[in-house]
């Protein structure tokens, strides 16, 4: 009743209305410039929309990998539908979340449901190997063993090998092609310092 007396109806909103424009224009512009579009495909280059996953990156590009899987075959579950869109969307806000308040860690591991994710597919894909009987005389409890520890505990170097961190990319790999116009990145009064 209060704000009814305080403000009459036509005059609020006008107001409510601007400001939930400017709210939906605002997230249209944001969702434009992250390219949330791309999320949804299983493109390898969705990944380095932001810089911090440039290392992963070039090391899958590089690796035996990059021929059969893809970022999204190896880092999502393939159980169904909402399962792998559901995850990426838990993912992604919480990516998102740390590149915008820009505390990425130097180093870059997978959180607890990551590892599950992968350990999975990476099950999924090499099942046969993982289980194969001719191996069982080698390794006492070969299924056992083979199933309860995490593939990367000896394959380290697949696909993204040893190198995990910010500051350093790794022997033989290349920089990413620049995405945007060269002016934006070199401003001119930087071209004109560096070239006195």
């Amino acid at each position: 009743m209060m704000f009814k007396k305080l403000i009459p109806p036509k005059q609020w909103q006008p107001v409510v209305a601007a400001l939930i424009g400017a709210i939906v224009g605002l997230a249209i512009y944001t969702a434009y410039n992250a390219r949330v579009g791309s999320y949804l495909s299983d493109d390898p280059t969705t990944c380095v929309n932001c810089h911090v996953m440039t290392p992963e990156f070039e090391s899958w590009k590089h690796s035996s990998h990059r021929e059969v899987a893809t970022c999204n075959d190896c880092h999502v579950p393939h159980t169904s539908v909402f399962a792998k869109y559901g995850f990426k969307a838990k993912d992604g806000l919480y990516h998102s979340y740390v590149y915008t308040t820009r505390s990425e860690p130097q180093v870059i591991r997978m959180h607890e449901a990551g590892q599950e994710v992968v350990q999975a597919n990476c099950i999924r894909c090499h099942g046969d190997q993982v289980t194969d009987a001719k191996t069982v005389a080698m390794v006492p409890d070969n299924y056992k063993h083979r199933t309860e520890r995490q593939c990367w505990e000896c394959h380290r170097e697949t696909p993204h090998g040893r190198v995990k961190s910010l500051s350093s990319v790794g022997l033989g790999i290349e920089q990413l092609p620049v995405q945007y116009d060269k002016k934006l990145i070199v401003p001119e009064w930087l071209k004109n310092a560096l070239s006195k």
